[in-house]
This record gives C-alpha cells, structure tokens and sequence, in this order.
C-alpha cells in the first residue's frame, strides 16, 4: 500500500508520525512538487492542483476534514484536479459531533436564559433582572441534518426546547422535525428562534444566510453560523441586527479567516466571534478512521463517507 500525504503546515510531521504507526507496512511519503511516482491512496488538507491531476494509479482521496468544499472549489476552478477514478472520501465525526453538539447547545443555552444581555448589564454596572425566553416556543431550527447536524439537534432537544431539521431530501431524526428540499424551506424557517447552520458549502448553499432568510424568522431571533463563511452575507446579517429582526449572532466562520482587524464584525457587540474552533479535527480519532477505510479498501469492502461529487458533499 502507497500513501501520499499532504498537509500545508507545521502539523505534518505529527500527522505523519501517527499514520506510520497505524499503517506500519505501508509506504508512506510526504508530497513534494515533482512527485508523480506511484501511490494508492491520498491524504489530503488543501493539496495543490498538480498533487493529484493527472493520478491514474490513485484509489482514493482522503480529505483531512468534514468539508470538502475547498478541494472541490479548485475542481471547479481547474477541472481534471480530481482523477476521475479516485474516490474523494470525507472525515466521519472523528470526535467532532461532541465538540459541535457543544458549542452550539452553549450559544443556544446562553441566548435562552440571555446571558448575552446579562455580560452587556454587568459591563455597564446595571442590576436587572430580565424576563427568560420561553422555552416553549423558543424554536431551535437546525440547517443541515448530516452526522454532525443530526447530533446537534438531539443534544439540543435534550434541554426541552422544539427543534426542527432541514435538510436536502428527506430525512427522519428521533425527536426532531424534519422539513426536506426547496420547497419545505421557507415553512422550515417560520418562526424560528434560533437558526443553526451545519450545511455543507456547495455552490446552492453559497449566500443561503441573507435577508430573505432572516425575514422569515421569528423577529427578535438568534444566528449560529458553524459551517462556513462563505454561507452568510456579512451586509445583509449588519443590517438585520440594526433592524432588530435578528437579536444576535455567534459566529465561528468567516469568509476571510482569520478574521481581519479592521472587518465590522469585531465592532458589533451583538456578534459573538471564535477562532473556528466550534469542532477541531483529532488526529488520533481520524488517523484511525482513515487507516481503517484504507484497509477496508484493500480488502474490497465499501467505506462510508464517499462524496457526491455533483452534489457537494
């Protein structure tokens, strides 16, 4: 077994390190342009184009992530990046629907009980008490019903709040309500109070968190954007905060990132702004699950997490 590995930071060697010892017997090598000797299989976090154009002999490519959105945006750039008979094959959860279900049932917490309102009183010196959300009617509307999402919405049902799903075509999560395809959407975001983006980003989902969203929610609702920048219109959520018929946002991702000095978001104390740490790859967790779908792959065996190319994810 051939392995070729790619990642563009100082954390390569540590990568390389704990694949040599999951995968002892295999021939592992780091890429370096000018490399075209052969290789079964890919691992891969935002590999140059001449990485793998061209690749007759690849397997499979194993993406060092949930979203592919990055390597198939330069597919879509440059076609014939990815060698047509090479499966592209996504992380699955690898310890990250804990760290998701965390991060977003805390903002949905600290909205519920406006703990937000309550740091703003404290900084200003004021002492008041303010009359708590329903928790009845203060519906959690999950975008996106993928692993991560699907976990989400449960860990956020737990505290007794309605959630509901969306997702492309139909799906059934216990507990949950579920809205499906174009269609569903707009009864999906009637009266919603928090809105939850977990979609993958695809060239339909681009732009998806603007003002004809935001005008179908309830007035007064909350925005966690944990999936990618490029899903929310930055002008359309500043003029809705304005407006008031959104109240505030929590936003783990950007379309610049990091997220420059001067960008209005660091301005707005109505925006909750963190590093792209809402669910951080584990290295242990998805070396292990890469080396064993290689391994599954060498023995015949289908593996999960192969993506749609067309469809994105």
């Amino acid at each position: 077994m051939k392995i070729l590995f790619y990642m563009p930071n100082a954390e390569a060697a540590a990568w390389l390190h704990d694949f040599a010892r999951a995968l002892p017997e295999a021939d592992l090598r780091e890429w370096q342009p000018g490399d075209t000797a052969p290789a079964d299989f890919a691992v891969v976090w935002r590999p140059p184009r001449d990485m793998l154009a061209g690749r007759s002999d690849l397997r499979a490519i194993f993406n060092l992530g949930a979203g592919v959105d990055a390597i198939l945006a330069l597919e879509r750039e440059q076609p014939g990046t990815l060698p047509a008979n090479a499966q592209l094959i996504r992380l699955e959860d690898s310890g990250m629907a804990p760290q998701m279900a965390e991060y977003v049932t805390h903002a949905v917490l600290r909205y519920l009980r406006r703990f937000d309102e309550y740091q703003t009183l404290q900084r200003e010196g004021r002492w008041q008490v303010l009359d708590p959300h329903p928790r009845e009617t203060f519906t959690v509307g999950v975008l996106g019903l993928g692993v991560l999402g699907a976990h989400v919405a449960q860990a956020v049902a737990a505290f007794g709040m309605p959630v509901r799903g969306y997702s492309r075509s139909a799906r059934q999560v216990e507990g949950i309500t579920t809205f499906a395809g174009a269609a569903q959407f707009d009864a999906f975001l009637d009266g919603v109070k928090v809105l939850v983006n977990l979609l993958p980003h695809t060239p339909d989902t681009a732009d998806v968190l603007g003002a004809r969203t935001f005008s179908r929610l309830e007035r007064g609702a909350y925005l966690i954007n944990v999936a990618r920048g490029a899903h929310l219109v930055e002008a359309d959520l500043l003029d809705a905060l304005a407006s008031g018929q959104l109240a505030a946002a929590t936003l783990d991702v950007f379309r610049e990132e990091p997220l420059p000095a001067d960008h209005p978001f660091w301005q707005e104390p109505r925006i909750t702004i963190t590093p792209h740490i809402s669910a951080l790859t584990l290295r242990e967790e998805s070396v292990a699950q890469i080396a064993e779908k290689m391994l599954a792959l060498e023995r015949g065996e289908a593996v999960g997490g192969v993506v749609d190319i067309e469809r994105g994810y």
